[in-house]
């Protein structure tokens, strides 16, 4: 299983389960308590957010910058975020995340619940990406799951690249890439690679503020 197959069939289940994504989010108090950290994030100027899904984020966002390009992969995921929100500061584009490269550069890049979606191979190159979209000053902000998610996942053992294995309504199954990083590894990863980064855990998430090296 290489990359590229897993992040093709990755693709494929977000397209598929557009319907079904929303649903975690009205069934854990604990994914409302992480959509509020937004409000007390440094979150300003012009915002890119990677992989937007459904638009969870992107009003909060929204309320916070003066304009937000908002970027996923999946048309039927981008077709109930434009929906959800109906602000003139927000733009959203469709593509694919591991060969789109922004234009400009941005005050704040923003991605929750993306990270663990990245190859691990392929992470360096991602926070290239990052940091090239960042403004002088700009920061990197992003919310994902920590280890114990891994608990109410179907973990796939002995893969090359971490996996899960996701099931859907009608009962496909598609595998998705799932890196369950440990904040303090996550930490040493990003200082390696040049950035000054702050990782704080809730339940079980993390939210990280990172910026580039100077």
């Amino acid at each position: 299983m290489d990359d590229d197959a897993l992040l093709a069939e990755q693709r494929a289940y977000y397209r598929a389960g557009a319907a079904e994504y929303d649903r975690p989010y009205a069934e854990y108090a604990a994914l409302q308590d992480v959509l509020a950290v937004v409000d007390d994030l440094p979150i300003a100027g012009d915002v890119l957010e990677l992989a937007c899904g459904t638009g969870q984020w992107t009003s909060r966002l929204a309320a916070r910058a003066r304009s937000v390009t908002a970027v996923d992969a999946a048309t039927e995921v981008l077709a109930i975020a434009r929906a959800r929100t109906a602000s003139p500061s927000v733009q959203f584009l469709e593509a694919d995340l591991f060969e789109w490269r922004p234009p400009r550069r941005y005050d704040t890049v923003f991605f929750a619940f993306w990270l663990s979606h990245v190859p691990p191979a392929r992470l360096p190159d991602f926070w290239h990406t990052v940091a090239a979209a960042l403004a002088p000053g700009g920061k990197a902000i992003f919310v994902d799951d920590g280890p114990a998610a891994a608990a109410y996942e179907e973990v796939l053992a002995n893969q090359p690249t971490p996996a899960a294995l996701r099931r859907l309504d009608d009962g496909s199954q598609y595998r998705i890439v799932k890196v369950f990083h440990d904040a303090q590894t996550l930490t040493d990863d990003l200082t390696a690679l040049g950035w000054s980064v702050r990782i704080r855990t809730m339940a079980g998430n993390f939210v990280g503020i990172a910026e580039p090296g100077r």
